[in-house]
């Protein structure tokens, strides 16, 4: 009930105000460590992706300093801060120990502040119901009530008696429209026998709708909540699916919550440890390989990002350590954290797509390997298209270890027909009590209309 989730008061009273003043004490930080010296915007992509001119890098990255102070700045570093690609270059280079990425952000959350408060607000809440509805119902047009069971949140509510899971598994909101990989992700930390609880889901979001939209204290709210529920599981270990949900919580997020009061502080006993699924495997690679055993006997190629540091190159390491798999290096850039990185650079998006395609028809492979669900939403789209089958990594890792969930999105998907989708999926409508008219809506907008390069390889000419 998205209404009522928006409704939720604050866990604390100050809840929102002491998120708003720890990013200010953290800005104020910023203000005084940066000097300017331009190395984050001489790494940058994004100014070549976006037409900035960065001749003058000092330049650019002062004009940043002008808008965290006074709320606007040159056009250069206005649209640099809008369009930031996340891209993680930037991370290692300031000598004074600046986070670029995060500073970009608040440099747009002060160029938001401009916007009346109640536009802010409200264009947040529509985001977040947008998405919260897509969610529930691409979610059960694939999964019976058992099947979602196990992907549905089940944080330890405080209750003493519980033994504390070893970690949570945080699928954050949109991995659940594609939910075969949440289960494979299930599946495999079964295999390892370690237990965990699984978080996600519109009400455990990390607040990233509210804070594009510059709703920043409603953002805190709700990231604030779910940190919460972190806590009340009474284990600090946390595996993040999504690469938007790692930054916004441990960029944004989780220091103000650590830093904010004594009780936060100490219901997340020694800190949060959060920590991107693949990496976590890769790291325990030990464990896995003598489960990874049956051959995978398929030339890959993998479509990469940089910007959640260290996941790209962990899921190298576990595609490499199946048995037959002969993975092939693109040579394509490597720009962004996920497809969503592009949400203010559109033009970008469809070339960058169909570049990694024509590259991997290029390279001969029959496997075209996406690390996100983003990834897969897209590119599972364009496998009648093209001489590859479209999968995700955790298909081919659970393939190695004798597991497999079924793809219930991909088929659908390739329908192209909301009336025809419809009526496949009817029993899944009936079972759920879903309105039909909602769920078609839903269809033909977050399934049938989620696909940033067109399908049809005659209108890929004009890219």
């Amino acid at each position: 009930d998205v209404e009522a989730i928006a409704r939720m008061p604050a866990t604390m009273p100050d809840t929102a105000e002491s998120f708003l003043t720890s990013l200010d004490a953290r800005v104020d930080g910023l203000l005084d460590a940066c000097t300017a010296c331009g190395a984050c915007a001489r790494v940058c992509p994004t100014p070549a992706l976006a037409g900035i001119d960065a001749s003058d890098p000092e330049a650019l990255t002062s004009g940043v300093r002008d808008i965290l102070r006074t709320g606007s700045g040159p056009e250069a570093s206005v649209q640099w801060a809008k369009e930031c690609c996340g891209s993680a270059f930037c991370l290692d280079v300031c000598e004074h120990g600046i986070n670029p990425r995060f500073m970009l952000a608040m440099a747009r959350r002060a160029l938001a502040d401009q916007i009346p408060a109640a536009e802010r607000k409200q264009s947040g809440k529509e985001a977040f119901k947008t998405m919260s509805r897509g969610v529930k119902n691409l979610t059960r047009i694939q999964l019976d009530p058992e099947q979602l069971a196990r992907l549905s949140p089940a944080a330890r509510q405080g209750d003493d008696s519980l033994e504390p899971p070893d970690l949570i598994f945080y699928t954050g909101c949109n991995l659940l429209k594609t939910p075969h990989i949440g289960l494979l992700c299930l599946d495999v930390l079964d295999r390892l026998e370690v237990t965990y609880d699984v978080l996600g889901g519109p009400a455990n979001c990390c607040g990233i709708f509210q804070a594009r939209a510059g709703d920043t204290e409603n953002a805190g709210r709700q990231a604030y909540r779910t940190l919460d529920r972190f806590a009340q599981a009474k284990t600090s270990q946390i595996l993040s699916w999504c690469p938007t949900c790692q930054i916004q919580f441990s960029e944004v997020t989780i220091p103000g919550y650590e830093r904010s009061d004594g009780d936060h502080k100490d219901r997340s006993g020694a800190g949060i440890d959060m920590t991107m699924l693949p990496i976590y495997l890769a790291q325990n690679l030990d464990r896995l390989r003598p489960m990874m055993t049956r051959p995978v006997n398929r030339k890959v190629a993998l479509h990469e990002y940089p910007g959640a540091k260290g996941v790209t190159e962990s899921v190298i390491v576990l595609l490499e350590a199946i048995p037959g798999i002969e993975l092939v290096d693109l040579e394509q850039p490597r720009i962004g954290y996920s497809l969503t990185t592009f949400l203010n650079n559109p033009d970008h998006r469809p070339k960058s797509i169909l570049s990694s395609l024509k590259a991997a028809e290029d390279a001969g492979v029959d496997t075209f390997v996406g690390v996100y669900h983003t990834d897969h939403r897209e590119f599972s789209a364009h496998e009648a298209s093209w001489p590859f089958e479209v999968v995700n990594y955790m298909e081919l890792v659970g393939e190695s270890m004798g597991l497999s969930q079924t793809d219930t999105y991909k088929p659908l998907k390739h329908m192209h027909d909301a009336d025809a989708i419809l009526e496949a999926v009817n029993p899944l409508i009936e079972t759920w009590g879903l309105d039909r008219e909602e769920a078609r809506d839903v269809i033909v907008n977050d399934l049938i209309g989620d696909q940033h390069l067109p399908v049809d390889r005659a209108e890929h000419t004009e890219l």
